[in-house]
């Protein structure tokens, strides 16, 4: 599908009510002028509809695939166009850092250059980051691992839903007791 097909659906979606997010893969063969073409797009559509929640950029690594001979992004290029999407995406409530492709220390930076959502969630679709060459070899966090990454960086975590309700505010929760929960592990 093409990048207006791809838009259109997302258009319908929004007027029916529904909420998604929009991601941009990058890193690899493109050049400044798409991502900002991508980002204008997605832009545009998110000033007629408000339907997207979030905005996710995806760091291409080149582990395990055809394109391994092309080099991955810096740690500097990516919090660069965190930064830059935070004020171009600025009709955008949300940018959302996607922790196992960065890793951890350079999630956490990316705290401080726009982002204020890190993905924690993890699934099957993550031994495909794995085979990719992601920082992280078996990407995984527990709730208490996750909030203290957070809080490292001075940031507030929140336990929040697909819609950005919040379920669970963890900014004056003791770390030592949520180790001790099993619910947080």
């Amino acid at each position: 599908m093409d990048a207006e097909g791809w838009l259109n659906i997302h258009r319908i979606a929004h007027i029916l009510g529904m909420h998604s997010n929009a991601t941009m893969l990058y890193g690899h063969i493109e050049n400044y002028n798409h991502r900002i073409d991508h980002m204008e797009k997605l832009r545009a559509l998110q000033d007629q509809t408000g339907g997207f929640n979030t905005f996710i950029p995806l760091k291409f690594r080149n582990k395990g695939n055809d394109m391994s001979h092309v080099a991955e992004s810096t740690i500097i290029e990516d919090l660069k166009l965190y930064a830059v999407s935070r004020i171009y995406m600025d009709n955008f409530a949300h940018i959302k850092a996607y922790w196992p492709m960065l890793g951890r220390q350079s999630a956490q930076l990316t705290l401080s250059f726009g982002v204020n959502d890190l993905d924690g969630t993890i699934d099957d679709s993550t031994k495909i980051y794995s085979m990719a060459g992601s920082e992280e070899q078996h990407p995984s966090l527990s709730t208490t691992e996750l909030v203290a990454l957070i809080k490292q960086v001075k940031r507030e975590p929140v336990e929040r839903d697909t819609l950005y309700n919040v379920i669970r505010n963890y900014k004056d929760m003791d770390l030592s007791q949520m180790a001790s929960s099993p619910l947080y592990n």
